[in-house]
C-alpha cells in the first residue's frame, strides 16, 4: 500500500509530488504532465502571471522557471509575458528533474477502502494508498451558460476545448466572456482572419495596468508591494498569506472568492482587441438556438433591451466552477460524504484535507477556503508544502494496514467545521 497517490500532473500535482518525494513518502503520481497546458490552450497564448510568480515548487527551490529559461536561452523578465508553450515545456522539465516517474494513465475512480483508498486506472488496474491528493486542475469544472448547454459541440464550445483555432479561419465567431481567456481568444481569432465579436455581461471591460518596475523607490514599494497576484497590499495578502486568509469568516471568504481578481484582460492584449474586435459589453445571452449556418443568440442588456444576432460558432470563455458534484472520479458514496461550502466547493482543513480523512485536495477546488491564489500557479508552493505536512500527520495518526478514523473521530489533523451543503 502506498503512502500517497497524487491524481493529476499539472503544476499543483507535480509540486505536491516533489515535496512528498523529498519527505520520503512512498508515492505514485498519475496523469499526463501539464496536459491542460499542452492540450487546452491555443498556440500563441501567453501566461498572464509574471515569470517570477509562475514557479512550480520543489523543497530546495532549484527547479524554477527562470532556471529553465536560462538553460533554454529564453527571457524570464518582470513584465515580459511567457508563452504558454514555454511554460508547458518548463513543467515537463520540472517533472523530469524534481518528481518520481509519472504514470500517464488516467485515474477513473477513487473509493474508500479499509486502511485508505482504492484507486482504479483507465485500464482497470487497482492500487491502494493510505492517502490521496486530488490535483485535477480545472477541466472537470468547465462552466457554460445555461442558455448554451443544450447546443451541439459543433456550434458551441468552451474556450478550454481548443488547442488551436485554425478551424475558425474565415468564419464568424462570437466569444462570450470578459476575462483574459475571452479577450486573448478573440485577439488570436482576429489575427488569423476570423470575424469575431466579444459579448460580455459587464458594462465595461476591465484591463490590468502595466505592472510597476521591479526596481523602484522604497516608498513606492511600501505603498504598493509586488505580489504574485499583482501589486498592492490586498493582492499581497491573497498571494502570500493563504493560511491567514482561511481564518477569515466564511462569508468574507466567499465574497472575496467571488469578487476578487475578477474578469480582466492583461495589459499586453489590450491593443490587440480595442479598435480591432467588435465589443458588446453589457449584454447577456438569454436564449440560443441552432439555425441554418450556425447559432442565433438572443441577448438582453441590463436595461432590458433585447438584441438578436447570428453567428457560425460560439466560444464560451466563461471560466470554471469547482463543485463537489463535478468530481466524477470519486465513488458516489465518497463524493456525497464530502462536506461542502455554500458555493458547492469542498470544505478543507488547514492542511488541505477534506472532511473525509486522508483525502486531500488542491488547486481551484480550494479557492473558497484559501483564497484567489489557488486559482493560479502562485498557490502551488504554499499548497505543496502544507498539504504534504498534512499527509505526514495523517500517516502518523493511521497505523499502516489500520483503519482510517471515521469523519468526526479523533485526529491530530484539523477537521473542517460543519458547513451547509
Amino acid at each position: 500500500m502506498y503512502d500517497l497517490l497524487v491524481v493529476g500532473a499539472g503544476p499543483y500535482g507535480l509540486s505536491i509530488a516533489s515535496h512528498a518525494a523529498a519527505a520520503g513518502l512512498n508515492l505514485r503520481v498519475f496523469g499526463r504532465p501539464m496536459a491542460s497546458w499542452r492540450d487546452n490552450m491555443p498556440r500563441g497564448m501567453f501566461l498572464k502571471s509574471e515569470p517570477w510568480a509562475s514557479n512550480l515548487s520543489d523543497p530546495a527551490g532549484r527547479w524554477r522557471l527562470d532556471a529553465y529559461c536560462a538553460e533554454q536561452g529564453l527571457a524570464a523578465r518582470h513584465a515580459k509575458p511567457i508563452p504558454v508553450e514555454a511554460f508547458a515545456a518548463y513543467g515537463l522539465w520540472f517533472a523530469r528533474h524534481a518528481v518520481p516517474e509519472v504514470d500517464e494513465r488516467i485515474v477513473t475512480r477513487v473509493a474508500p477502502c479499509p486502511g485508505g483508498f482504492a484507486v482504479v486506472t483507465e485500464d482497470g488496474e487497482e492500487l491502494h494508498a493510505r492517502t490521496v491528493a486530488l490535483a485535477v486542475g480545472v477541466m472537470p469544472f468547465v462552466e457554460v451558460p445555461p442558455a448554451l448547454r443544450g447546443l451541439h459541440p459543433a456550434l458551441v464550445t468552451h474556450s478550454s476545448h481548443h488547442s488551436d483555432l485554425d478551424r475558425f479561419r474565415g468564419k464568424d465567431v462570437t466569444v462570450i466572456g470578459g476575462g483574459q481567456a475571452a479577450l486573448e481568444t478573440a485577439a488570436l481569432l482576429s489575427e488569423q482572419g476570423t470575424r469575431v465579436r466579444v459579448l460580455a455581461r459587464a458594462e465595461q471591460l476591465r484591463w490590468n495596468d502595466v505592472p510597476p518596475p521591479w526596481e523602484r523607490p522604497w516608498w513606492q514599494s511600501v505603498r504598493s508591494p509586488h505580489s504574485g497576484l499583482g501589486p498592492g497590499w490586498r493582492n499581497w495578502f491573497y498571494s502570500e498569506r493563504p493560511g491567514l486568509f482561511r481564518r477569515l469568516p466564511e462569508p468574507t471568504r466567499a465574497r472575496i472568492a467571488t469578487t476578487a481578481l475578477g474578469p480582466a484582460g492583461a495589459w499586453w492584449v489590450r491593443d490587440r482587441v480595442e479598435g480591432v474586435v467588435e465589443l458588446l459589453p453589457g449584454h447577456e445571452v438569454a436564449a440560443a438556438c441552432a439555425v441554418p449556418g450556425g447559432v442565433r443568440l438572443d441577448t438582453v442588456s441590463r436595461e432590458g433591451a433585447l438584441r438578436t444576432l447570428e453567428t457560425e460558432h460560439v466560444i464560451a470563455a466563461t471560466g470554471f466552477r469547482a463543485r463537489c458534484d463535478r468530481l466524477g472520479l470519486l465513488a458516489p458514496e465518497l463524493r456525497r460524504a464530502l462536506a461542502a461550502l455554500p458555493d458547492g466547493s469542498p470544505a478543507v482543513g488547514h492542511t488541505f484535507e477534506s472532511s473525509h480523512p486522508g483525502l486531500f485536495l488542491a488547486g481551484l477546488l480550494t479557492a473558497s477556503g484559501f483564497g484567489p491564489a489557488m486559482r493560479f500557479v502562485q498557490g502551488a508552493t504554499f499548497t505543496a508544502s502544507t498539504l504534504v505536512r498534512g499527509v505526514r500527520r495523517r500517516l502518523g495518526a493511521t497505523p499502516a494496514g489500520g483503519t482510517v478514523p471515521a469523519p468526526g473521530g479523533s485526529s491530530r489533523n484539523e477537521s473542517p467545521s460543519p458547513v451547509r451543503r
